[in-house]
């Protein structure tokens, strides 16, 4: 049979010059709407946003991240029933203390999340995948900042409304609390932008997802631990101008000062900026943290795939 063949394809008749054919299988042709690198970008927020608290991926990547929001919601609803029931005049805390008191919590939920949202496009090698379509390297950081970010603020800000829900529902008075709750909404804000950074980039570092969360909870704990151990020698030697400044050491007391400075908020740490100077100086190494993390992200990712 094989030489049948080979002779027929050897004879004369057959045309000679053909190389190849182009044949019509049946696909139909898409002639809908191009949608673009806009809809690409907001796609991948949503995936990033949802993704960080395990929407659309198994039940077990669920148990984290809503474990942690109960613990971050718990103590506020608490608050408000023993408010309410015993008549007191305040919340036992401050709103703008919030944060920095659960401040495990929220280090604990970024390790357990950064990675999953950067580290697993880098060990599957996804990434390549997204950078076939019109898609920058800088459009596809932005949108996975901006879905860590507002995951981050849920976090925060959810407990920081139940709070403020139980103090009226206590018939505490709204003119007193609106303030200090959106002081602390604001610095909410500024938390989830500073350590989604933060975290994305030393989660970025690493494709194992293993490495990337003891590193970004043990980058946090080590600097949280730091800033404590300078204030204390500061404080110890009587430099309060020093004390003041050892807030730039640490993302949470960082933020802390630029809402004490700028907001007018009561320092949660006991110290916030020691004048208008410092104040500016928190400001602007807050903007450059910021900046700093997203360009390092968008090397990482120009460096990983290039």
């Amino acid at each position: 049979m094989a030489r049948v063949v080979r002779e027929a394809c050897m004879s004369e008749d057959l045309p000679t010059a053909r190389t190849g054919a182009i044949h019509d299988i049946g696909y139909r042709h898409y002639d809908g709407p191009r949608l673009g690198t806009s809809y690409i970008r907001r796609s991948l927020f949503v995936d990033t946003l949802r993704g960080s608290y395990g929407l659309g991926r198994s039940a077990r990547s669920k148990v984290m991240p809503f474990l942690l929001l109960a613990v971050m919601v718990l103590p506020a609803a608490i608050m408000g029933i023993v408010t309410g029931y015993f008549g007191a005049p305040s919340l036992p805390i401050r709103y703008t203390e919030y944060v920095v008191i659960l401040q495990v919590a929220v280090t604990i939920y970024l390790g357990a999340q950064c990675p999953a949202v950067m580290s697993r496009d880098l060990r599957f090698r996804i990434a390549p995948l997204y950078f076939s379509r019109p898609l920058s390297r800088q459009q596809y950081v932005q949108a996975k900042y901006a879905g860590m970010a507002v995951a981050l603020f849920t976090l925060m800000a959810l407990p920081i409304t139940i709070l403020l829900a139980g103090a009226l529902l206590a018939e505490l008075s709204i003119g007193d609390q609106l303030p200090d709750y959106l002081r602390a909404m604001a610095g909410a804000a500024i938390y989830a932008v500073v350590l989604a950074g933060v975290g994305l980039v030393v989660a970025a570092m690493t494709p194992r997802r293993g490495l990337g969360v003891a590193a970004v909870v043990g980058v946090l704990l080590v600097l949280s631990g730091m800033q404590l151990a300078v204030r204390g020698m500061a404080t110890e030697f009587g430099s309060d101008t020093f004390s003041g400044y050892t807030g730039l050491l640490s993302p949470y007391t960082l933020v802390d000062g630029v809402v004490t400075g700028v907001l007018g908020a009561k320092s949660s740490v006991g110290q916030g900026p020691p004048d208008a100077v410092g104040t500016i100086v928190f400001v602007a190494c807050t903007v450059l943290l910021v900046l700093g993390c997203y360009a390092a992200l968008v090397a990482r990712y120009r460096k990983a795939l290039s």
